[in-house]
């Protein structure tokens, strides 16, 4: 399997677990507050990556000049993010929610657009020489991903059931665009530390950044109150949750991120954020066979956009080049 394929398998199998995550959230935040379940997601995350680069990058040390880029994409793309998310979902209906977050590939493709892209530049230098195709560049860049983006939050806006009434509250829509810009962040963040470590350690320290990050949120969440569960609590609390809380750390928190870190490397990071428009689609079908909720036409129809639009901005170029190629 090429490192391209395996890096599609790998976003594949994180938008699985994000999209699924949502049932598990939706049990476990029923007995712990939003900031203390992210809290101990990620406490369960950082145990299980310790061990996981133990094994695969044992000598590999923090260095001074990795703190900032470290620091920034742990508190944007963990505790920032969740916290944005869990606020403006808890304002804000899920469907129009869903259509927001789906605007993260089109913010991202602005971003990198005008220059605010800090990924691997030997990488890109390497694919333009390789080319040598200016205008293959700009469509690799910027056209099909542009174009797959749109026609893919399009699609989420068909799954999600969006009109064009907005119901929630102003503050709502202010902590979602928040949620979008933290992840943006830690997407542009995160490519830079890849040219001197392995996923694993990048991913692991960014993981135990954020819970650190988490922790003045939590303590001092009063519904319900984080110490005061955990002290007399927790052994309350039913192994079935227990079971909800270890799959959001261990599959959604820690090998999700590690997984798609793999896709920002191997696939850039626009690329890789139009695969979280999956997110609702899979949320959908797991509502139809597990909570027996009906898919509409129109939802049906979402989730086939939804996929063009993946495909297009992913597999795009490539159809380019192999067409140029023949003839």
């Amino acid at each position: 399997m090429t490192e391209r394929n395996r890096a599609l398998a790998a976003v594949s199998a994180t938008m699985l677990f994000w999209g699924f995550s949502f049932v598990s959230i939706k049990i476990a935040v029923g007995v712990f507050g939003p900031m203390t379940l992210g809290a101990l997601r990620f406490f369960i995350a950082v145990v299980f990556l310790f061990f996981l680069k133990r094994v695969k990058a044992p000598e590999e040390k923090i260095k001074k000049e990795d703190i900032p880029l470290l620091a920034g994409a742990g508190l944007t793309g963990v505790t920032l993010y969740f916290f944005f998310e869990n606020n403006g979902v808890a304002r804000v209906p899920a469907s129009e929610a869903s259509i927001i977050t789906a605007a993260i590939p089109v913010i991202t493709l602005i971003a990198e657009t005008l220059g605010v892209n800090f990924s691997n530049r030997k990488k890109e230098d390497r694919d333009s020489k390789n080319s040598g195709n200016n205008r293959e560049s700009l469509l690799k860049k910027i056209l099909f991903p542009g174009l797959g983006a749109l026609v893919s939050m399009t699609g989420v806006g068909l799954v999600a059931g969006v009109s064009l009434a907005l119901h929630g509250s102003a503050a709502g829509y202010l902590f979602l665009a928040g949620t979008c810009a933290s992840w943006v962040i830690y997407c542009f963040l995160t490519p830079p530390l890849f040219e001197r470590h392995s996923r694993i350690f990048v991913v692991f320290w960014q993981s135990a950044i954020g819970f650190i990050g988490f922790l003045p949120f939590a303590i001092f969440e009063k519904n319900p109150p984080m110490l005061g569960l955990l002290m007399h609590g927790a052994g309350n609390v039913d192994l079935w949750v227990w079971g909800h809380v270890v799959f959001l750390g261990i599959f959604c928190s820690a090998i999700g991120y590690w997984f798609y870190a793999l896709a920002l490397n191997e696939l850039g990071v626009v690329s890789s954020s139009v695969f979280i428009n999956f997110i609702p689609v899979i949320s959908a079908i797991g509502g139809y066979f597990v909570l027996g909720e009906r898919l509409r036409p129109l939802q049906i129809l979402g989730a086939i956009l939804v996929l063009a639009g993946v495909y297009v901005a992913v597999a795009g170029p490539r159809f380019k080049r192999k067409r140029e190629r023949r003839n």
